[in-house]
């Protein structure tokens, strides 16, 4: 796997490493932090072991956020390898409102328009706006909104779904998430 090292202003946006582990488990055990990511919290240092091995560890496009005067993992931003390209983002909230997310995530997708990548798409659930506030700073438009019986949490979310395309075809919109759940609509008053 090529170790891609990205440089902002401000942030390194590198790939996560087993010494990142505190790190981890700092970002991936704040309850608050992980209101709207899905999955649970992690508890230990084990469960941060297994997430990294599950979930951070040698996925392409998926880095940590790094200030660079400490390159100490903050928080991560990732685009999935399948025909979603779904990406995501979350930060330490000690690091929220400073525009970190927006920086690294802008980043990311420069890096993935390099690739070839044609577009990304991203969901937020309706009641965590501030996500859909950084979608659109970067770019993303929104497409539509669908209800879904989230897992593994297992309650009923509203997501809205964005998407920014790379490539030539601007009207391009994923279909998947809409077509996956009966229950889906255009909200009109965002």
């Amino acid at each position: 796997m090529d170790h891609i090292r990205i440089q902002t202003d401000r942030l390194i946006l590198r790939r996560f490493e087993e010494n990142d582990m505190k790190a981890i488990y700092l970002l991936f055990s704040d309850n608050e932090v992980n209101t709207f990511l899905p999955w649970y919290p992690v508890k230990d240092m084990n469960e941060a072991k297994n997430f990294f091995e599950k979930r951070l560890k040698d996925k392409k496009h998926c880095f940590a956020i790094c200030r660079k005067e400490y390159n100490y993992p903050i928080g991560y931003v990732h685009a999935e390898d399948d025909d979603s390209h779904d990406f995501g983002y979350a930060l330490r909230k000690e690091y929220w409102h400073q525009g970190i997310v927006s920086e690294a995530s802008n980043a990311v997708i420069e890096l993935l328009k390099e690739e070839g990548i044609p577009y990304i798409t991203a969901t937020h659930d309706k009641n965590n706006p501030r996500s859909g506030t950084v979608m659109k700073r970067i770019g993303m438009k929104y497409c539509y909104s669908y209800k879904e019986q989230w897992q593994p949490k297992n309650f009923p979310v509203i997501f809205r779904m964005y998407q920014l395309n790379f490539d030539e075809t601007e009207n391009r919109v994923y279909q998947k998430y809409r077509n996956l759940h009966d229950e889906h609509f255009i909200e009109t008053d965002l």
